[in-house]
């Protein structure tokens, strides 16, 4: 590896790291918001979509508008996707335990390679389909821990934040040439449409400035480094840095607000990142 390729591989191995360690304070930010879940999502999403048109606009100046010509359906059905996890994930946090959702995105890679092996045909290795059964035995541990009405959905709405982020990603692999950029900002677009009907918009002050450190750092700046990043290094080496998320918000959490997941979520959720982790590992060899 040259000097220059090493220099680079640790510019985006950091700008992954940073991306993963902003978006690991979602939960807090979530539990400090002192607002429903639509209206998080309403105003999570506008001032996000500000800044990724920002970044689009000093990036790309008027050629910004091309990449959203490019779309098309892959980049359309990408962007609902997208908008239908995070619509998830928020409602989710609301519900459930934030380690319990985090287990269930961590797990999202091990469902895009069932979702590809179904709709791309492409083969699961052995060793990624040994991780798959693992990850599901530790998704059941956490359901189980479901004591509550509350705490089932929350559950089930992550399982499906998990299952629409890897069909976002499934999607971007079928279709390369769609912009993931603007094909993310349309998804923002789509939420904030959607929450609008439902959010408030008379917010306190505090809250506000909450939900702007929401949409444009742990959202819209992390998915800028994220996005950068992620060209500069493997896919199963991006991968393996994520998994940082998912233990890094229940820490969190659990700094500020001790919350406690319960043994078996722990457990469970022990079990699902290792899956990932050996899955990645593998990939990465």
């Amino acid at each position: 590896m040259s000097a220059t390729t090493r220099a680079d591989y640790r510019r985006g191995a950091l700008l992954v790291t940073a991306a993963i360690v902003v978006w690991s304070s979602a939960g807090v930010l979530a539990r400090w918001v002192d607002v429903d879940p639509w209206t998080t999502l309403f105003w999570r999403s506008v001032f996000a979509a500000g800044s990724l048109l920002a970044y689009l606009a000093v990036r790309d100046g008027s050629a910004m508008f091309q990449g959203f010509a490019r779309l098309g359906r892959a980049g359309t059905a990408m962007a609902l996707c997208f908008a239908i996890s995070m619509i998830c994930f928020i409602n989710a946090l609301a519900l459930t335990t934030v380690a319990a959702v985090l287990v269930f995105q961590a797990a999202a890679p091990l469902f895009a390679a069932v979702l590809a092996w179904l709709f791309l045909r492409e083969r699961v290795a052995r060793r990624t389909a040994i991780a798959i059964a693992f990850s599901m035995l530790g998704v059941g541990l956490i359901v189980s821990t479901s004591g509550d009405a509350g705490r089932f959905w929350g559950n089930i709405i992550s399982a499906a934040m998990g299952l629409t982020y890897a069909l976002t990603v499934v999607l971007a692999r079928a279709e390369r040439h769609v912009p993931t950029t603007e094909a993310t900002l349309l998804g923002v677009i789509i939420v904030a449409i959607v929450s609008a009907p439902m959010a408030k918009f008379q917010v306190s002050a505090p809250d506000m400035a909450l939900l702007a450190v929401f949409g444009i750092f742990q959202m819209g700046l992390a998915l800028i480094m994220f996005t950068t990043g992620i060209r500069l290094i493997p896919s199963a080496d991006a991968g393996l840095i994520s998994v940082l998320e998912a233990v890094l918000a229940p820490l969190w959490v659990w700094l500020v607000f001790a919350e406690n997941p319960g043994t078996l979520t722990l457990i469970g959720g022990a079990v699902v990142i290792a899956a990932v982790t050996w899955a990645a590992t593998g990939e990465r060899a």
